[in-house]
Order: structure tokens, then sequence, then C-alpha cells
């Protein structure tokens, strides 16, 4: 299969809001995510991040910067506050270049999200 670019899920909750937890539980989920999936630094094409409202204290990017990942564009936004989901959440869209196909992704669920996504192959 050529390289095709590709979109990779995440998504880990943290126990409480502090800055630590935040860029803890974003480094976490981000080394599984690329573990998981073979993904090198030159794959990654950008990371949107999304946070849960009560989630304030940090950017996960500044968790993801300590990575090695300052060259790759990084964004954060807030998750809309629909009633009943997970709190404290911290969700990953990564793009990015690979070989495999869709279906070979896998994507990553970690700590109080592991049942989110859970129709999608981990």
């Amino acid at each position: 299969m050529p390289t095709a670019v590709r979109a990779l899920r995440g998504a880990t909750t943290t126990d409480a809001d502090t800055p630590e937890q935040i860029a803890e539980r974003t480094v976490a989920l981000l080394e599984e995510m690329f573990s998981r999936n073979g993904v090198d630094h030159d794959d990654l094409i950008s990371i949107w991040f999304t946070v849960t409202e009560d989630l304030c204290s940090a950017f996960p990017a500044a968790g993801a910067r300590t990575l090695g990942l300052g060259d790759v564009p990084l964004l954060c936004a807030r998750e809309i506050p629909v009633p009943g989901s997970t709190p404290r959440c911290i969700r990953v869209l990564a793009h990015l270049t690979t070989d495999r196909a869709r279906s070979e992704l896998r994507h990553v669920y970690l700590e109080g999200a592991v049942n989110l996504r859970d129709d999608l192959p981990g």
C-alpha cells in the first residue's frame, strides 16, 4: 500500500486538573499511540487535542512538546459539554503519513477513557 494520510485517535483522563497530571497523561497517551502504531516523529503532520471544560490548568500541547514535538503543529480546543460525558478527558486526533491501511491503525484509550470507543480496534 502506498503512503497515505491517516488520522489516529486516542483519549485519556486525569484524576485532577493540575498541569502535572495533564502533561503526564498526555505524554503517556501519545507514547502509547505512537508505540502501538510504529509512528515516527517524521510521520506526524499535526495533532489536535481537546479537553473537557473541567480541565483548564494547562494545555495538553505543552506536555506533548516535552516529547520533542515542538516542530509539529499542535492545537488545543475545548470539547462541547455534553451532559454525562466522561469528565477530565483529554482527546487526541493525530494526523500522520503511514503505509498502514486504516483498518490496521490501533486507536488508544487509557485510564477512564477505556470504554469511549470500544467499536474501534485497540
